[in-house]
């Protein structure tokens, strides 16, 4: 009992102690431990739990164990202050060691914490705002503190039940009153649900009246959009020849074998001969834009050397800067690898470059290639210090035929195509054309083209996904990249030029997965679709279709078909592709 006595005093500051010997310090101990609870600043309900925890525990010794000692105690150190009560006892076991202690479920469920130890039980509860400086005045509050009689302590026990029914009763008319008002709650909500209900119903109704209509005007704009293109097709066609005859002639009689002009007459030829090619030039943008926004245009992807591809634009365009303009090229030290449409990247670099020359009368006009890692994207900047646009206007300009007002563009001969064809022609690409500008200051054009991931050898991220490949594409350039692309997914990639080719390759060495290009000589990608999903064999290869055709297209003409875009084609892409189209075959869905 020392040993256990210092070890108590070590941890634990002492309140007060008293004998447990028999059934009347039962009640000793439960009057003790509320005036130890209220000596500490605990509430009435967690007086009577201390109470009536300890009585349970020392009710159940008297009967058990035998004589014992209750201490009275708090535990400073630790997360938060504790009332603290040890229940030790000396007696003996059958061996010699201490009796071990009684059940104590009562206490387990009143209490926060419960030890039951060898020859002990030690219990706690949580105090708040309790300081070491409150110990000195809890114990003279203990003092000063008068024993009552058990018939007092059980008065007092009553009057606790007492208050306890009263308290159980007022929180069951709570609970009561509670439920009315959440009865009168829900009779509202559901008032409130059906008249929603009948208001969403309206509402359904006239979306659903609204969503036809819209439907009805999509596809008449579709309709639109599709006779403004062959309109343009059409016209661009039908110009095209007598221009070119036009061209044509005046460049004969300008021959030095023709008969020799006049002064007056080759002044005159050369003006038809230069108005001509003008009208060349707008045709050929006319039908371009017609093609792309058709899908009829392709880009036909090769690897380009930047350096020499922006060094010759630089060298064409350079005689059109004014004298005091400052033409410049910056391509930076280590420019990226560019697999695009070379022919369509320089008409839109021409494009820009014409439109910032043309309305920069001082200063520099500026063609920046950058590399935007994070995006993967080439970035190609054309900046100048022109007369710039205003914001209303800036919106505008990618419309067509639209020129803006003002003294410099009434000089400068137009057509108002130059920036919505660069736009068509980049998104051809796979990329995006931006316009920034200040009045005054100038205006930055930018152009992102998507970089490949994966033309090099390599780089082991990528799995082996099939044995055997087929690509039919009439491009051989393109095949080249794609060779490039698929070589760390394909063990053996074979090729085919045309529809006919590729069916008969098809057919004598069934491949894994056939990459079809659609726009290819009779028969075209469409019949090749047709004729391997009627073969018994080779209607069971996943087919998947890369184009530059928009998917929307697509599925006019295919009911469903999993498509990979040629512009901007990366390694990650095929093997996606790859993953989800033979998935789709084996669970019997198209591809």
């Amino acid at each position: 009992m020392d040993d256990r006595r210092s070890r108590w005093q070590a941890t634990i500051t002492p309140l007060t102690r008293c004998p447990l010997r028999g059934a009347h310090d039962v009640f000793v101990v439960r009057q003790l431990a509320r005036n130890v609870a209220e000596a500490v600043g605990l509430g009435r309900q967690d007086r009577v739990r201390v109470a009536t925890a300890l009585s349970e525990i020392g009710r159940e010794l008297i009967d058990v164990v035998g004589p014992a000692v209750v201490e009275f105690g708090v535990e400073l150190d630790g997360v938060g202050p504790s009332l603290v009560v040890e229940i030790a006892w000396d007696t003996p076991g059958p061996n010699g060691a201490g009796v071990m202690p009684p059940t104590v479920g009562a206490a387990e469920r009143l209490m926060e914490d419960v030890e039951r130890l060898e020859g002990r039980i030690v219990v706690r509860k949580r105090l708040v705002n309790f300081r070491p400086g409150d110990v000195e005045p809890a114990r003279a509050a203990l003092a000063a503190s008068s024993p009552r009689s058990a018939l007092e302590e059980l008065r007092s026990q009553n009057q606790e039940l007492l208050n306890a029914l009263d308290d159980l009763q007022a929180r069951q008319d709570d609970l009561l009153r509670l439920n009315d008002e959440l009865q009168e709650t829900n009779q509202g909500v559901l008032a409130l649900y059906a008249e929603l209900s009948q208001e969403l119903a309206d509402t359904n109704t006239g979306v659903v009246a609204l969503y036809a209509e819209l439907e009805e005007k999509t596809r008449q704009l579709h309709v639109i959009a599709e006779t403004r293109t062959r309109f343009w097709a059409n016209v661009s066609h039908e110009l095209r020849t007598p221009v070119n005859s036009v061209i044509g002639l005046a460049r004969l009689l300008l021959d030095p074998a023709a008969d020799p002009l006049t002064e007056e007459q080759r002044r005159q030829t050369t003006l038809i001969e230069s108005s001509g090619a003008t009208l060349s030039t707008l045709v050929n943008e006319l039908l371009d834009i017609a093609k792309a926004e058709s899908g009829r245009m392709e880009a036909h992807l090769t690897p380009v050397d930047l350096v020499e591809l922006l060094t010759h634009i630089h060298g064409v365009m350079h005689p059109v800067a004014a004298p005091d303009v400052a033409f410049r090229l910056d391509v930076g030290d280590h420019p990226p690898t560019v697999v695009t449409d070379e022919v369509v990247l320089t008409r839109v670099l021409r494009n820009l470059l014409s439109n910032a020359l043309k309305f920069t009368e001082h200063g520099e006009v500026v063609l920046v290639a950058g590399h935007d890692p994070l995006a993967q994207q080439l970035v190609l900047t054309v900046r100048d210090t022109g007369i710039g646009i205003t914001a209303d206007h800036l919106a505008q300009v990618f419309e067509e035929f639209y020129q803006i007002p003002g003294p410099l563009q009434a000089r400068s001969a137009g057509t108002g195509l130059g920036l919505p064809y660069a736009r068509s022609l980049t998104r051809l690409l796979g990329g995006t054309l931006t316009l920034e500008s200040t009045p005054g200051v100038g205006t930055t054009a930018t152009v992102r083209l998507p970089l490949p991931t994966a033309t090099s050898a390599p780089s082991g991220e990528h799995a082996l996904r099939v044995d055997h490949a087929l690509v039919i594409d009439d491009d051989p350039a393109f095949r080249e990249v794609f060779r490039a692309l698929a070589r760390p997914l394909v063990t053996r990639l074979v090729e085919a030029g045309d529809g006919a080719l590729g069916l008969a390759l098809a057919a004598e060495d069934p491949p894994d997965v056939i990459f079809l290009d659609l726009h290819m000589p009779d028969p075209d990608g469409f019949e090749v679709m047709r004729r391997l999903a009627a073969h018994p064999t080779l209607s069971r290869v996943p087919v998947v279709v890369v184009t530059s055709l928009d998917r929307s297209m697509l599925l006019e003409r295919v009911a469903a078909v999993y498509s990979l875009p040629k512009t901007g084609l990366t390694t990650d892409d095929i093997a996606h592709a790859l993953d989800v189209s033979r998935a789709d075959h084996a669970d019997g869905g198209a591809t």
